[in-house]
């Protein structure tokens, strides 16, 4: 018993949070994670921002930092997604870079690179999700064109290997309201966002409320160019 693991499923299935209690000197420490399998079906590997979990004989492993190139001080990730192939995408809070990619080249993790600006345009541009076969990428900004603040997003891989031009995700998906966070269930049939709306209090100050919501998969091949 110097450490242990369990998830809890709560009232939310949109945040499978695991909890991890590690015995420190005379006393245990408690942490809390939201993995994310890298897009397929019992994913031996999930992860967490930086830091990943693996799947071993004996239960999941310690917490592992994917390395300096994503576990430093000045990079402030939100939200990190990793293909089937290991390419990764990922937001960074602290700068004004928007979104970055690093691909596998000859058996390496590339240094990150910031995307093109057919992604990386408006403002606010964060919580990318690229897919597990990397033939298309969504992400949330606020652009001039969009619902209101801050809308999904989706760009579809071109046969050069570019990345095609945004796709507004439309009114099913958008409203003048926040929607962001969006990504794909593991078995790949339901697609998950979320939309927040600013609320005011009875003293006058405000807060955010979030719901989260689903639609069959379907809507990206809808959207997608012919």
């Amino acid at each position: 018993m110097e450490e242990f693991y369990f998830t809890y499923s709560g009232n939310d299935p949109f945040q499978p949070a695991v909890v991890v209690y590690r015995q420190e000197e005379n006393y245990y420490r408690a942490s809390k994670y939201t993995f994310h399998p890298s897009g397929t079906e019992n994913s031996n590997i999930l992860y967490s921002r930086h830091n990943y979990i693996e799947r071993t004989d004996f239960g999941w492993s310690k917490l592992k930092s994917l390395g300096p190139m994503f576990d430093s001080k000045d990079l402030g990730i939100m939200v990190l997604s990793i293909s089937a192939n290991g390419t990764i995408v990922f937001d960074d809070y602290k700068t004004d870079d928007g979104i970055r990619i690093s691909r596998i080249k000859d058996g390496k993790q590339e240094e990150p690179k910031p995307l093109g600006k057919e992604i990386n345009s408006g403002k606010l541009v964060a919580h990318p999700f690229i897919a597990p076969d990397e033939s298309y990428l969504i992400w949330d900004s606020e652009r001039e064109e969009g619902y209101g603040k801050s809308d999904n997003y989706i760009s579809f891989r071109q046969q050069d290997g570019s990345w095609g031009s945004a796709i507004n995700m439309g009114d099913k998906i958008n409203s003048e309201l926040v929607e962001n966070g969006a990504r794909l269930t593991p078995d790949g049939k339901y697609f998950l966002f979320r939309r927040s709306e600013e609320k005011v209090k009875e003293d006058g100050s405000t807060y955010w409320e979030t719901k989260d919501y689903w639609v069959d998969a379907k809507i990206i091949e809808q959207l997608r160019p012919q």
